[in-house]
C-alpha cells in the first residue's frame, strides 16, 4: 500500500514539475537564444550563451521526460545542476521571496529535483514499465536455470548406476533394459541377489551348484541311519 502511494505521489510530483519546466524553457525558446543569453549576462551569471542554451534544451526536454517518466533520475541531475546555478548566480544575494527576485522558486524545484534523483520517479512511467519487463525477464531466467541445475542426473553409487536421462545401469543379471526416457536402465538390485521366484533372463549365465563335501558312502551310512537299518559296510566316512 505504501508503494502505490509513493508511485501516486511520485507521478503527481513529475507532472507538476515536469510543466513548470516546460513552461519556463519553452519562454526561452520563444524569446530567442541570445535574448535569453543576454538576460544571463544582466544577472551575472558566467558564460552566459552557454548556461543559455543549457537552460533551455535541459528545462524544456527535461520537463517533458519528468512527464513521462523517462530516464528521471538522469534528467533530474541535469535539471538539479541547472537550478542550483540560478540559485548561486541570480537569486541568493536577493532574499528568500520570489517576488524580489529571491531564490525560493528555484529552491523548491530543486529539492523536488533530489527527491527524483535519490528516490526514482516511481513505476507508473516508462521507467517503471521497462523495469518491471526487465525485472520478470531476469526472474524467470533464474528460474529456467534453478530448474536446469535440480533435473535428477546424479550417480547412484550404492548400484553403480546413474540417472534415468541416458545414463547406462549395469543389472545383476547380465542385461539391459531401456527406460522411459531413451536411456538404458536395469533392476535396482544387488548384484549378488537374486529376487525369488523371478525367472532367469535368457542369455543370464547360470550359476554352477554347490559341490557337496560328502561321498557315496557316507550318504550310505546317513541313510542306513535314517532307516534304522544297519549299515552293509561300517567304514569310517573318509573325511
Amino acid at each position: 500500500m505504501k508503494r502505490v502511494l509513493f508511485d501516486i505521489a511520485a507521478l503527481i510530483a513529475r507532472i507538476i514539475t515536469g510543466v513548470i519546466f516546460v513552461a519556463h524553457g519553452w519562454q526561452k525558446w520563444q524569446g530567442g537564444h541570445s535574448a535569453t543569453a543576454s538576460g544571463f549576462g544582466e544577472m551575472g551569471i558566467p558564460m552566459p550563451e552557454l548556461a543559455a542554451g543549457y537552460a533551455m534544451v535541459v528545462e524544456l526536454i527535461g520537463g517533458v521526460l519528468l512527464i513521462i517518466g523517462l530516464a528521471v533520475r538522469p534528467v533530474a541531475l541535469l535539471l538539479l545542476a541547472n537550478m542550483l546555478g540560478a540559485i548561486i548566480f541570480a537569486h541568493w544575494g536577493r532574499g528568500v521571496f520570489v517576488g524580489e527576485g529571491g531564490w525560493e522558486f528555484a529552491a523548491a524545484l530543486a529539492a523536488l529535483c533530489l527527491l527524483f534523483l535519490a528516490l526514482g520517479g516511481g513505476r507508473i512511467g516508462i521507467d517503471g514499465i521497462l523495469s518491471s519487463m526487465f525485472r520478470r525477464r531476469h526472474d524467470r531466467r533464474a528460474a529456467e536455470e534453478d530448474l536446469v541445475s535440480y533435473r535428477p542426473n546424479r550417480t547412484d553409487t550404492t548400484t553403480g548406476t546413474t540417472g534415468s536421462y541416458g545414463g547406462t545401469d549395469t543389472g545383476s543379471y547380465g542385461g539391459t533394459d531401456t527406460g522411459s526416457y531413451g536411456g538404458p536402465t536395469t533392476p535396482s538390485r544387488s548384484a549378488t541377489e537374486e529376487p525369488p521366484d523371478v525367472p532367469r533372463q535368457p542369455g543370464a549365465p547360470q550359476q554352477e551348484p554347490r559341490q557337496s563335501r560328502l561321498n557315496d558312502e557316507d550318504m550310505r551310512e546317513i541313510d542306513s541311519l535314517v532307516a534304522d537299518e544297519p549299515p552293509q559296510h561300517r567304514k569310517p566316512p573318509n573325511r
